[in-house]
């Protein structure tokens, strides 16, 4: 039955590694460790020791639910890029979702603003706009991503809103990272080397 779907949501888009676990709408476990960096390293433990901790298994997993940002560049690629690994490893489907979907649902609020660096926001306006935008300072009207949920109540609302999409039964596309500004690394300014016959 759809509804009592066990799916397993995490984020990496920010400075943390944030998870939980869902069985229909029973919040069964959730894990949120801040960290500047090493999300790499820790999130597949971290997912390990959640479903360890409610004593389930990656095969008992009916979907995954992933945060696709906006955020850090990295962390978002180590999200999805695990995401899309496990989903195609376990034939089970993994849906992606934004921070603006989870911020609107848990806030109430259409208009969504996001920080990003440099003091600058992504902001959301679904009634206005088609694509989000990168804006120097939070729109009037707008609401910012709330202190007052954790990244763990962000996945949460990540895999409610992995299901609602799943019991619609249209076509998923795979997650893909939603950037809406370019990685602060540059390429390397140094010359190819010259491959010799």
């Amino acid at each position: 039955m759809p509804s009592d779907r066990l799916i397993l949501a995490f984020d990496t888009s920010a400075a943390h590694c944030a998870a939980a676990l869902l069985c229909g709408d029973t919040v069964i476990a959730t894990r949120y460790e801040e960290m500047a960096r090493g999300q790499a390293e820790r999130l597949m433990p971290l997912l390990e020791d959640l479903l360890a901790e409610a004593g389930k298994s990656w095969a008992d997993l009916d979907a995954i639910g992933v945060g696709i940002g906006p955020g850090n560049f990295t962390g978002i690629r180590i999200s999805v890029s695990a995401a899309r690994g496990l989903a195609l490893a376990l034939n089970i489907p993994a849906v992606g979702v934004s921070l603006f979907d989870t911020t609107m649902r848990l806030s109430n609020w259409a208009q969504t603003a996001v920080p990003a660096p440099r003091g600058q926001v992504y902001f959301f306006d679904p009634d206005k706009m088609s694509d989000p935008v990168l804006c120097e300072a939070t729109p009037d009207g707008a609401v910012a991503l709330s202190t007052d949920h954790t990244p763990a109540d962000h996945t949460v609302m990540m895999a409610r809103i992995g299901a609602q999409r799943l019991d619609q039964g249209r076509d998923i596309p795979r997650p893909a990272p939603l950037y809406l500004r370019a990685a602060d690394a540059a390429p390397a300014s140094d010359p190819p080397p010259v491959i010799l016959p």
